[in-house]
């Protein structure tokens, strides 16, 4: 028995070595950790379970068949976040660049499978050269089968991807379905052709990083949610966000119990100008309601204009979303409506409360935007809100105009709960290009059109540009006072906390994508 637990130790050395000693310095060469140092840091200490170590490839052709590959080329297994239950793979760039072929990709569907059967996240750490020829058309096939899963368990289970050197080709598509996708700067590229191919079709000339490195996708895009400077923050990153997520689309997010500082906050009288036309940074707003101030911004560097991500409101994780009139005055694009359309869909799978503050003069105007269809964009927006059951509220800080209005969560379109600042301009249209139509006649034939124009403004202002018209109407439930606004929504979410609402029997709907 003693021999055959040696023969158990060396083999099992053989795959936790991976491509060997020298390749190993290789890629701590290029700055990169292997694949079992990036589970360690990502994972509780000690938490760890590998699956499958022994699969072996059954390539024959162009020499496979005298040609090893410890563990495939992936690491496969489970462990803990946080004492919670996670599937993490990691790609073995020091065992044939990390190529996926037919075992490799079973290792993975395997551990998918038993991922969404026992309803707990899936990470995949990518660091891969993409398909392995030498195994042809089956390395395909095999993309295929996770392809497959990333949609079928889509809205199940958390997917996330870390993108941690190369991923090319195909190798790009699993990580585009996943829900979250995170960059090391530097280090890791995604991209369909690479530099090489796309200049011997098109002799443009680019380097790797220029065309698919995580600057580029993070703020232009938008392929990429997170980047940080180094592998261990990234990963870093990862268990951050897994602390506010439930761990399947069964169950609620934790609840994170923090020091309760108080519901009157006197800052929040002042952070927004009364003026329409001076800007503020909203994440100051989300700060001061936020517990702790902790908010963790989805895609910081990407459609600015918008500003999703995670926070905490009496320890309850909730989606946030607002505009931010510091970039384009927040109005919202074609860009802004994709970032802010997925997130509220991926905040409605996983049963996290949506919050938006509502800043907007309205959609962007331009050639441009209407040729590259915003109205199609655009109505991402309308859909995903209308779609979403989670509890949903709205607090309108300043501007709330036209069909921006309407799209942002309003009650027409399914809001619980809606609150205006007294500040609150709710129209369809702003208060100056309102007066300019309506009264233009008047404007033209007075004997002081300037002054005119002043008062007809301040006429339809007093009218129609202020929140206590709305709110008689019943699409604003309350207007209050900005000070109040985190007790505001800490007894509305407590209120919404068993909110149940069914749509009516469909297979599913059909976004405008």
């Amino acid at each position: 028995m003693m021999d055959k637990i040696e023969e158990l130790r060396r083999k099992r050395e053989k795959v936790e070595l991976g491509g060997g000693e020298l390749r190993i310095r290789a890629q701590h060469g290029r700055g990169k950790l292997t694949a079992r140092e990036r589970i360690d840091i990502l994972l509780d200490e000690d938490s760890f379970v590998e699956l499958n170590p022994f699969i072996e490839h059954r390539a024959v052709h162009f020499g496979m068949d005298q040609v090893e590959a410890p563990g495939e080329g992936v690491v496969t297994g489970y462990g803990k976040v946080h004492g919670r239950l996670v599937y993490v793979f990691a790609q073995d760039f020091t065992v044939f660049g990390g190529a996926l072929g037919e075992m490799h990709a079973l290792k993975i569907a395997r551990l998918m499978d038993l991922a969404a059967k026992n309803g707990a996240p899936i990470i995949g750490l990518n660091d891969s050269g993409g398909a392995r020829i030498q195994e042809g058309v089956v390395s395909l096939d095999g993309y295929g089968h996770v392809f497959y899963r990333n949609s079928i368990y889509s809205g199940v289970i958390p997917q996330i991807s870390v993108i941690m050197g190369p991923c090319a080709g195909g190798a790009v598509y699993s990580p585009a379905i996943t829900d979250f996708v995170f960059m090391v700067e530097k280090t890791s590229q995604m991209f369909i052709t690479g530099p090489k191919v796309i200049e011997t079709v098109t002799r443009e000339k680019i380097s790797a990083e220029d065309l698919g490195g995580a600057d580029v996708h993070s703020s232009i895009s938008g392929n990429a949610h997170f980047t940080a400077p180094s592998e261990p923050e990234i990963l870093e990153e990862v268990r951050r966000l897994l602390s506010y997520l439930p761990q399947n689309n069964t169950e609620d997010p934790p609840r994170v119990y923090t020091k309760d500082e108080g519901d009157w906050i006197e800052e929040l009288a002042e952070v927004v100008p009364v003026e329409g036309t001076k800007v503020y940074d909203v994440h100051k707003v989300i700060q001061l309601i936020v517990d702790q101030g902790e908010f963790m911004e989805v895609h910081a560097k990407f459609a600015k204009n918008i500003v999703v991500g995670f926070g905490r409101i009496d320890g309850h994780t909730v989606g946030i979303i607002a505009n931010q009139p510091k970039v384009t005055a927040g109005v919202l694009d074609i860009d802004s409506s994709d970032k802010l359309s997925r997130f509220i869909r991926f905040c409605d799978c996983f049963n996290v409360p949506l919050v938006t503050f509502e800043d907007v003069t309205g959609f962007l105007p331009g050639v441009k935007q209407e040729h590259n269809g915003i109205i199609r964009h655009g109505a991402k927006i309308l859909y995903a809100y209308s779609e979403a059951t989670v509890p949903k509220i709205t607090v309108i800080t300043r501007k709330a105009f036209g069909g921006a209005y309407v799209a942002l969560n309003s009650k027409a379109i399914g809001a619980d709960q809606v609150f205006a600042w007294p500040n609150a301009e709710i129209a369809v249209m702003g208060p100056e290009g309102a007066a300019n139509i309506i009264f233009r006649r008047e404007i033209e034939e007075s004997e002081d059109p300037e002054q005119t124009r002043k008062e007809k403004i301040k006429e339809y202002k007093e009218k129609f540009a202020n929140p206590y018209i709305a709110a008689a109407m019943g699409m604003v439930d309350d207007v209050i006072d900005p000070r109040e606004t985190r007790k505001y929504l800490k007894n509305a979410l407590d209120m919404l906390r068993n909110k149940r609402e069914t749509r009516p029997p469909k297979k599913h709907g059909n976004i405008p994508l």
